[in-house]
């Protein structure tokens, strides 16, 4: 590769992967998956390895938030061992806890604050410079996540009054507000939800893009000195006082006591608030103040003997179960919700709790009527943990989901294997904003603008009630910028611009946009390969639509339902009127590739993946994620995996690159 062609890739890269960046951090509209945003990085790696000369302070990889990518599974080990802390669960061993450190110890002092469920993280800074973030692991080594540590708010980059050398430790942990927002946010993207704040965040810090750990918005509370030098600090409140002049946030509202009296009374006054706080606790701290008391008192090989952890009881009450309501999410998952007599929950007044699924019901035996036994879940989330049979009422009968969804009365689904129901029709009121997101989505109508901060402006304020709508946006212009949807005019004018380019777009990209269940892309493109279009489409039959490779039972039932719906031709004919392509260029192709199928597997040389997917289907040529009877040909790269030994099972017909290019030629 020529000096001239490495420092025009490195450019081109550097560039494209900063717009990137500016489209994902500032504007909230990303165009590509993180998949293909590692390609670029991984490739710009790649040459700046081999050409080191040319790295740049200002290159995507030298620099933190947004582009950095930190290194998996790095091990660091502890200048201080990170120990556990000894659970305690009632008053009696607190009281002796504190009696034993009272005999061994002239005059204690205890300090107790609250034990934040999160995920232990030390920081390590040098001259005042932050330096290092490692995770608690096994409490010897840990992993290294400085990279993400640095873009949580709480972290403190530079210190004010820097000592030599500073160790502290914390915990990472996501606000109650931020997590709801991180699980609407999967939901919305048809992704896993979590089950909990502190998986939510244990999960984001071990993240290897650290996007994900700033827009997932994680917290840090410090509340350990584990190694300081340059300056003398004797106690542990005279950590915090010096942590909070560097700016550090510490545990709030602790308390100093010097008796077992003035303990317990700060555990309970923590137990009392604990429901009010905006994050989540799974107990009270109790520390002896002293750092030369601490070293007396010495540890085990698992705890420190300076400290334990109260664990509160679980706050658990009976109620009488009124009904189940029934919601729609924005994936058309159907959620059950417990609706009960109210009862007071640590502090709260607590009268409804998720019954997740079907399964769940059953499996507790949950009937209308019943007495139940609700408790809350990581101190915040009401949960149901049984029922009493004893008490339940004669008449009463086992609860089954309905067979119509609650909010559209569509047909509910549940497939195979499956632990949900859900909604399959496109058009359900509960379903359009992320069947707007899809629709305007880069792998369908890819239109640049009508994302996460629009859409939900235009269905708001009416502009939007269903796909075909979007291109009766233009006619409402005005009334667009009045309303400052997009901003102001020249934003304005680039997405409806924006709309207009896209019909120009393949109908297999309209298909994908459509939102038919299990239609994606790969899907949408062999269907409109093998009809042509949507006209033929729309007309064949289930047995038709199985005939096409990789189209199954269940997928062809749902094509099938969905052109059989009035509702859904009336919007495919508004598209069409709209003037979207509905039906592909018909092209007379003589090739060695026309209407073979090809599957690709391992690391080509000369072609990207879709490179040469592009270059197949253009001649004519049918492209498939996996290996059936019903495969032509397998190209195989380097590191070709399970794909090239089933081609070798099946004595299919396995091309090299070259061979490729020779068919190519033909």
């Amino acid at each position: 590769m020529e000096i001239s062609q490495v420092k025009e890739e490195l450019l081109r890269l550097r560039k494209e992967i900063r717009r990137h960046n500016k489209k994902y951090y500032e504007l909230d509209a990303p165009e590509i998956s993180d998949y293909e945003y590692d390609k670029l990085m991984t490739r710009l790696k790649e040459l700046e390895a081999a050409y080191p000369e040319f790295i740049t302070p200002t290159s995507p990889t030298q620099l933190v938030g947004g582009s950095a990518r930190r290194e998996a599974g790095k091990v660091v080990a502890h200048d201080v061992p990170m120990l556990s802390l000894q659970d305690v669960f009632s008053r009696e061993e607190v009281e002796d806890f504190i009696k034993d450190a009272i005999a061994k110890l002239d005059s204690p002092e205890f300090v107790v604050e609250e034990k934040i469920d999160g995920l232990s993280l030390a920081l390590r800074y040098e001259g005042g410079q932050f330096l290092q973030a490692i995770t608690r692991g096994d409490g010897h080594q840990g992993e290294e996540v400085t990279e993400n540590a640095r873009v949580i708010d709480d972290v403190v980059q530079r210190l004010v009054d820097a000592p030599k050398y500073l160790e502290i430790r914390g915990e990472v942990y996501m606000t109650r507000q931020n997590f709801a927002a991180t699980n609407e946010r999967q939901e919305r993207l048809g992704l896993k939800t979590f089950a909990n704040p502190r998986n939510c965040a244990a999960g984001t810090l071990r993240q290897l893009d650290s996007r994900i750990v700033k827009e997932r918005r994680l917290s840090m509370f410090v509340f350990n000195l584990q190694r300081v030098e340059g300056v003398e600090i004797q106690s542990h409140v005279e950590a915090y006082d010096f942590m909070t002049r560097n700016g550090i946030k510490i545990i709030h509202a602790y308390k100093v006591c010097k008796t077992f009296e003035e303990v317990w009374r700060a555990i309970e006054e923590i137990g009392q608030r604990r429901a009010s706080l905006d994050y989540d606790i799974d107990g009270a701290v109790v520390k002896v103040n002293s750092f030369a008391q601490r070293e007396q008192l010495g540890a085990t090989s698992k705890f420190p003997r300076w400290a334990v952890a109260y664990k509160y009881p679980p706050d658990e009450r009976e109620t009488i179960l009124r009904r189940i309501e029934l919601s729609v999410g924005r994936t058309g998952r159907i959620t059950p919700t417990a609706v009960f007599d109210a009862v007071s929950l640590n502090g709260t007044k607590v009268e409804r709790a998720t019954l997740h699924n079907q399964d769940f019901i059953d499996e507790l035996d949950v009937r209308i009527g019943d007495t139940i036994k609700v408790y809350k879940s990581g101190e915040i989330i009401p949960r149901v943990s049984g029922v009493v049979v004893s008490k339940r009422p004669k008449d009463s009968v086992p609860f089954k989901m309905p067979e119509a969804c609650p909010v559209c009365k569509h047909k509910l689904e549940r497939e195979e294997s499956a632990t949900d129901y859900r909604c399959v029709n496109v058009n359900c009121p509960a379903q359009l904003e992320n069947h707007l997101l899809n629709f305007a989505g880069r792998k369908a109508m890819d239109i640049h603008g009508l994302g996460e901060t629009s859409i939900p402006k235009l269905i708001a304020e009416g502009f939007i009630k269903t796909v075909a709508d979007v291109y009766k946006l233009r006619e409402r212009r005005d009334e667009l910028l009045a309303k400052k949807i997009f901003g102001l005019a020249k934003a304005t004018d680039k997405v409806l611009a924006a709309i207009e380019e896209s019909k120009k777009n393949s109908p297999a990209k309209l298909l994908t946009g459509l939102g038919i269940f299990g239609v994606g892309s790969a899907a949408a493109r062999d269907l409109i390969q093998h009809f042509g279009g949507l006209s033929e489409l729309s007309k064949a039959t289930e047995e038709a639509l199985q005939a096409v490779p990789d189209i199954g039972g269940i997928t062809a039932r749902h094509v099938r339902e969905f052109f059989d719906d009035a509702d859904n031709l009336k919007i495919l004919d508004e598209l069409k009127e709209a003037g979207l392509t509905m039906e592909a260029e018909k092209k007379i192709i003589e090739s060695a590739i026309a209407g073979k199928s090809f599957v690709l597997t391992g690391k080509l040389d000369k072609f990207t993946r879709d490179e040469a997917s592009k270059i197949i289907i253009e001649r004519g040529g049918l492209v498939k994620g996996s290996v059936s009877k019903n495969t032509d040909y397998v190209i195989a790269g380097e590191k070709a995996g399970t794909k090239l030994s089933k081609a070798f099972e099946l004595g299919i017909t396995i091309l090299n690159e070259e061979d490729f290019e020779k068919m190519l030629a033909e």
